[in-house]
């Protein structure tokens, strides 16, 4: 499926579900994405996670049903798939900064959070410097640990950091950083990895291994993270859209980073995203 045409259908699906206790996996599934890349393509389009989203959409027409119904808070709640009054009013008060007693007295305004119109002009897009690579199936080894989706952008980093506080960042290890979208529910994978040969598997240690297939290869040149970000946010919004040939496959995602120093302007790292060919 084209990509702002998956983003859109997303929406739409998000729209017409509010009331239904779904979450980013069955986004995905509706337009045939793996949660992972759903989840980051979307954060990157429109500044919003899935779950939040659905979370501030829900909460808006809660608060318009509230302003404009004499129905109960508990069934005002449960409509829009929270399953205690406790928590939806915790959620409540959090997004609109009062609570629903407030709202429906007129004590208090509502913050608005309108259906998102996803809009895009290309400037560039096509000329992203990439190659495409087929590559044979390939094994990494490395160190794991799971994120949900929601704090993965603040808690990977600190994984880093455990990881080279322990002394384990030794011969290939942190070579590649790994997304892997095979947990289920609101998580996936992350590894910390370098190539694996063969050999014994030290306890601790993943080995995970790579079928057959091509990858869109995107070369950074600069300091990191910022370099990374920047490519990164060029893909979902720009090459993606604007590319005529290729869309995502598979349910993994890679970073290579290079050896020395991170904070070099002219540091070396690239991104892997798995495609096939549209058709």
């Amino acid at each position: 499926m084209e990509w702002l045409t998956c983003i859109r259908t997303a929406i739409d699906y998000m729209e017409e579900h509010l009331h239904e206790d779904i979450h980013a996996a069955d986004v995905a599934g509706k337009v045939y994405l793996s949660p992972f890349f759903l989840q980051k393509g979307f954060s990157m389009m429109t500044g919003y996670g899935v779950a939040e989203y659905l979370r501030n959409r829900r909460l808006y027409e809660a608060a318009l049903d509230l302003q404009n119904s004499d129905d109960k808070v508990i069934d005002i709640a449960l409509h829009y798939a929270y399953d205690t009054p406790e928590s939806f009013t915790k959620a409540f008060t959090r997004f609109h900064g009062a609570t629903p007693s407030q709202v429906r007295d007129g004590q208090a305004s509502i913050r608005t959070f309108l259906p998102l119109k996803i809009n895009i002009t290309i400037q560039g897009g096509n000329q992203m410097e990439y190659q495409i690579k087929t590559m044979v199936p390939f094994k990494v080894i490395g160190f794991q640990k799971e994120f949900s989706y929601e704090n993965s952008y603040e808690e990977i980093p600190k994984f880093w950091d455990e990881i080279g506080e322990k002394g384990l960042m030794t011969d290939n290890i942190g070579e590649f950083g790994i997304c892997i979208d095979d947990v289920g529910g609101e998580k996936f994978r992350y590894l910390i990895a370098g190539k694996y040969d063969g050999g014994d598997i030290p306890e601790g240690m993943t080995v995970y291994e790579f079928p057959e297939g091509d990858w869109a290869v995107f070369d950074c040149i600069g300091a990191l993270p910022e370099a990374l970000q920047s490519v990164n946010t060029r893909i979902f919004k720009e090459w993606l859209p604007g590319n005529p040939d290729y869309e995502i496959a598979g349910n993994a995602n890679v970073e290579w980073y290079d050896c020395g120093d991170t904070d070099d302007p002219n540091y070396h790292s690239a991104i892997w995203i798995p495609v096939k060919k549209k058709g």
